[in-house]
């Protein structure tokens, strides 16, 4: 069985789980084309382009997505799982559904910080966002238990 796999990374420890669940599926045999994604969130509003070079701004993109990157991707070829990593800017839930059908992914995986309740009325969910938007099966990695 092969899956073209879409993992969204935020450089959190949910955000590796959900790439160790990639892991597992590898490990019961499934053939992955592995793509992790960062977004950032957009610093373009207001008078910020008035004061920021572009390139200053696309510079600071790169770098804070590829640190969040760094661990999911060193836990990866720690594994020899080959991968693409990309770096978007926007909203998460709508960039990571954008992403999943620009690569013709069949499923996207992501970590959840798990709240319930008013923590998540209040801080939104970008899971529910992706379940919502994305074009295929989403697996919604849970925190550790305790």
């Amino acid at each position: 069985m092969s899956l073209r796999v879409l993992v969204a990374v935020d450089g959190s420890g949910h955000a590796l789980r959900a790439v160790e669940h990639l892991l597992r599926l590898s490990e019961a045999g499934c053939v992955l084309e592995a793509h992790l994604l960062n977004v950032q969130l957009p610093l373009e509003t207001g008078h910020v382009r008035m004061f920021i070079a572009r390139e200053s701004l696309e510079e600071y993109y790169r770098d804070e997505g590829l640190e969040a990157l760094r661990e999911a991707c060193a836990l990866l070829e720690r594994a020899g799982q080959a991968y693409t990593s990309h770096i978007a800017v926007g909203h998460a839930g709508e960039a990571i559904a954008r992403y999943a059908r620009e690569l013709g992914v069949d499923l996207v995986v992501m970590g959840t910080h798990g709240r319930t309740g008013l923590r998540h009325a209040v801080m939104g969910s970008v899971a529910v966002d992706v379940l919502r938007l994305a074009p295929v099966p989403v697996t919604v990695v849970r925190p550790a238990p305790g």
